[in-house]
């Protein structure tokens, strides 16, 4: 029979012992290695059926063996030790705390999920681990960062593998209490709810927990609350689980009921309101709505002046570089919800035009939820330099009339968090020899401080603990499909750790291609099975539940996999999650990615592998575009001028079995001394140069100093003197936009260059522009100049001089004028642009206004 209800019951700690629960309600322990060891040394064996996890440690464990370890002199004093050395990490300064202001007081982070670890299990994928990483790396760094999400009851799906090789699911509930969280109460003790009103006089309620990753508070909203009627409750029952409503409910509850969930948080710890807000991907792009509403409401602002003030405090990051991956909800339904009083005083019409894509090539019935966060957020990016490249040619038709390298969208490559996703052989030898574990401040290639027997010991160590858990996750797999619950022997010899082992591990949309290994099976089964040196891989994966063509993929993969030809060379590790990953990356040799380019926005699974001394091999897509460097793995060429799919697909599995059989195997298995010396001067030279530059510490600061530092600034101007610049900028766009229709740039006239030009000429250039009763300072008129390709275009890089207004207009036409030394050599050109100007606009093109000469 089943229980109706389930929860944790803890255990009386002794004095002794107490710290322990402020060690597990703080999700340091996650990437603390003493502090997981401690909790560990408790019961091995309960640890693991706990999916270690503390805070379920603690409460399984039983009070008989609480009051032994209590009596444990040499235990207790280690409790200690680990409580101060918390203590000290979060009350010592650190990088941000350094900074010279002005620098914000306070972000609010938003996300739709979160891989902080997996005992909790609010991530599906990439986006979910890099905000788990964002927060950690935000709290080593101190930076004053609040994360905002959803707590979903069945978290992400469990996977397992049927027979027939198809993907089964399984939704096991989530106790709160039991993981490690708190609920947020009031002054009173009684829990705080926020509320939103929604059409049809329903209401949504939800809760809200406080994961505590290390000095970040994360906030999680929860509709299971007695508040809620049963529908509502269900409206956080699992992370990417329905479409249609229930997905916009979600989304409205994540950015309206964020927002209002860091008002109370902020009011009751004493934290001043966020003065940066940043939205990681379009799904809380409603939290900008919200705070204009707030605005107009309680400040008195206009429209326009609390559009200016929100974009200026508004970081927002896009995530995918392809419309698929975009949610995009119909016209009629969320006019229904703007109309329905849920944000107020605020203009429903005027707000619905902020995501609907009413551009050329958009669909005018739809609500895109990335066109809502690029209007509502003045500072944005994407995760690598190819996705900043592909975004801004993607959302480009945003700001008709500018060029394609001119949208205002920037990137930061993404990073991963060392001291999570470091093994800890490499974290304590990196300890021991370089005094760091973080991997950024070491040099691998020192052979005088690690030998390549020493380095090479350690790769295979990690190896064997991979082939270990492999042959125990497909055994439990196997076994519990068969009637005796016996797995079969040959798992027993399954992988080997000698054998040059490639790992390839992700989500399973059909654009990653899970399944080009197999495009020639034969060609495959002579690299696994080679007698001399043979090849083994090891896969893992999910498809979301309702993908149907990506479970085909793993069918396929699964179904070959099982073929007895090549049975335990190639392996399909069930149910990936963060901690098989934690397993995995470390233990392959090469990690493989093989996207079509350019749909990878950065992919992170890579850079694990890589500080774990693993090498890439991969399509030159997302980071691996921008830091591949010939010496730290090898780029599978991309087949763009293929005639279609097929082609494309065929050439590039070819080139994959290429670079496998002829550069792979031969680096791998040429030995001296037992150890293979090109390759382990492949990999020093990998762990350190990602080392430096892989991490989310270095992606955090990026995001403190290029995005949080900036949105905080315009931010504190606008909003000084009861938001005089934030209405000051409302009226100068305003301004600009009704008269920008007629400004033009009527001629330009140049002078001072010889028939044959040459380097330390000048080019004196005027331009006689039209400005329609614009103010000469409320336009900047510029050359734009560089070198030419065939067709007479500015080609490559292109630079901007201002050109200078002389004297009042004449006829209603104001000149501008100014010189340029000729120092381009080969072919050169040059052209005049005229665009707004003004203090707070980040890009000069960020309004879509922009005038050429013709």
């Amino acid at each position: 029979m089943k229980a109706i209800r389930t929860f944790t019951v803890r255990p009386v700690l002794d004095a002794r012992l107490a710290p322990l629960d402020t060690l597990a309600s703080n999700w340091r322990w996650s990437w603390s290695r003493a502090t997981h060891s401690l909790f560990a040394s408790m019961d091995a064996d309960i640890w693991k059926e706990v999916g270690e996890n503390p805070a379920r440690m603690l409460g399984a464990l039983g009070q008989q063996r609480l009051d032994e370890l209590a009596a444990d002199d040499d235990f207790v004093a280690r409790v200690q030790v680990e409580h101060e050395r918390l203590n000290v990490y979060l009350r010592g300064d650190r990088w941000f705390q350094q900074l010279v202001d002005p620098k914000p007081a306070h972000i609010a982070y938003f996300s739709p999920e979160f891989g902080v670890d997996g005992s909790l299990p609010q991530y599906s994928g990439g986006l979910g681990i890099l905000a788990g990483d964002h927060l950690k790396s935000a709290s080593d760094l101190g930076v004053p960062l609040t994360g905002v999400g959803l707590f979903y009851r069945a978290g992400y799906f469990r996977q397992s593998i049927g027979d027939d090789g198809w993907q089964r699911e399984s939704y096991p509930l989530l106790d709160p209490y039991g993981l490690g969280l708190t609920l947020l109460r009031g002054v009173d003790g009684t829990p705080v709810e926020v509320s939103l009103e929604l059409p049809g006089d329903r209401r949504l309620h939800a809760r809200v927990w406080v994961a505590d990753i290390g000095r970040v508070p994360l906030l999680l909203l929860d509709s299971e609350t007695p508040s809620n009627t049963e529908d509502m409750r269900r409206v956080t029952d699992r992370l990417y689980g329905g479409g249609g409503e229930h997905r916009l409910l979600q989304e409205l509850l994540l950015g309206v009921g964020g927002v209002r969930a860091v008002r109370a948080w902020s009011e009751l710890s004493g934290r001043p309101q966020p003065d940066v807000y940043h939205t990681n991907e379009g799904h809380a792009g409603f939290q900008g709505l919200e705070r204009m509403s707030e605005l107009i409401t309680h400040d008195g602002l206009s429209f326009d002046a609390a559009l200016m003030q929100v974009r200026a405090s508004t970081v927002f990051t896009t995530h995918t570089p392809v419309p698929a991956g975009i949610d995009r909800f119909p016209r009629d339904l969320i006019a229904t919800f703007l109309d329905s009083g849920l944000f107020e005083d605020l203009d429903a019409t005027r707000a619905l035009a902020l995501g609907l894509e009413e551009y050329k090539a958009g669909d005018h019935g739809v609500f895109n939820m990335a066109v809502l966060g690029l209007h509502l957020g003045q500072h944005a990016n994407g995760v690598s330099k190819l996705h900043g490249e592909v975004s801004r040619g993607m959302f480009g038709a945003l700001w008709p009339g500018v060029d394609t390298d001119d949208v205002p969208i920037t990137s930061i490559t993404n990073g991963v968090h060392a001291p999570t996703w470091v093994h800890p052989a490499i974290k304590g030898l990196s300890e021991q020899v370089f005094g760091d574990a973080h991997s950024d401040r070491h040099d691998w290639n020192d052979r005088g401080a690690i030998g390549d027997a020493e380095l090479w010991a350690i790769r295979t160590a990690m190896k064997g603990e991979l082939v270990a858990e492999a042959r125990r996750r497909v055994a439990a797999s196997i076994g519990a499909d068969t009637p005796s619950g016996i797995a079969p022997a040959w798992i027993e010899t399954m992988l080997d750790p000698e054998v040059l082992t490639i790992g390839f591990a992700r989500r399973v949309p059909t654009y990653k291609r899970l399944t080009l290994m197999l495009r020639d099976p034969e060609r495959l089964t002579r690299l696994l099975t080679d007698p001399e040196r043979p090849v083994q891989i090891v896969i893992g994966g999910k498809s979301h539940p309702a993908d149907d063509s990506g479970k085909l993929l793993i069918q396929q993969l699964v179904r070959f996999s099982r073929d007895p030809r090549v049975r335990g060379r190639i392996v399909f590790l069930p149910d990936y999650d963060i901690a098989l990953a934690k397993t995995l990356y470390p233990g392959c040799d090469v990690w493989l990615n093989n996207p079509l380019r350019p749909l990878e926005a950065c992919g992170t699974s890579g850079m694990k592998a890589a500080l774990n001394g693993a090498l890439n091999l991969s399509i030159l897509d997302g980071w691996w575009d921008e830091w591949f460097d010939g010496q730290n793995g090898w780029a599978i060429p991309t087949a763009d001028t293929a005639a279609g799919d097929e082609e494309r697909d065929d050439a590039e599995a070819a080139a994959l079995y290429d670079l496998i059989e002829h550069q792979l195997v031969p680096t791998y298995y040429d030995r001296e001394d037992g150890v293979p010396p090109r390759w382990l001067a492949m990999v020093r030279h990998t762990m350190t140069d990602l080392g430096t530059k892989a991490t989310s510490d270095r992606m955090v600061r990026d995001y403190v100093t290029r995005l949080y530092v900036p949105a905080a600034v315009h931010a504190a101007a606008l909003r000084a003197d009861g938001f005089a610049e934030a209405r000051g900028l409302a009226d100068f766009v305003a301004r600009v936009r009704s008269a920008w229709t007629n400004v033009r740039i009527e001629s330009v006239d140049s002078s001072g260059i010889p028939d044959q030009p040459q380097a330390g000429d000048t080019l004196e250039v005027r331009a006689h522009v039209r400005l329609d009763g614009l103010a000469a300072s409320d336009v900047a008129v510029e050359l734009v100049y560089g070198a030419t390709d065939a067709d007479d275009a500015l080609a490559g890089d292109r630079t901007l001089q201002p050109l200078t207004p002389l004297g009042d207009p004449v006829d209603g036409v104001t000149t501008f004028a100014g010189t340029l030394p000729l120092s381009i050599t080969g072919t050169f050109g040059y052209t005049v642009r005229a665009v707004p100007t003004h203090p707070q606009l980040v890009s000069p093109v960020e309004l879509g206004l922009v005038t050429y000469a013709s």
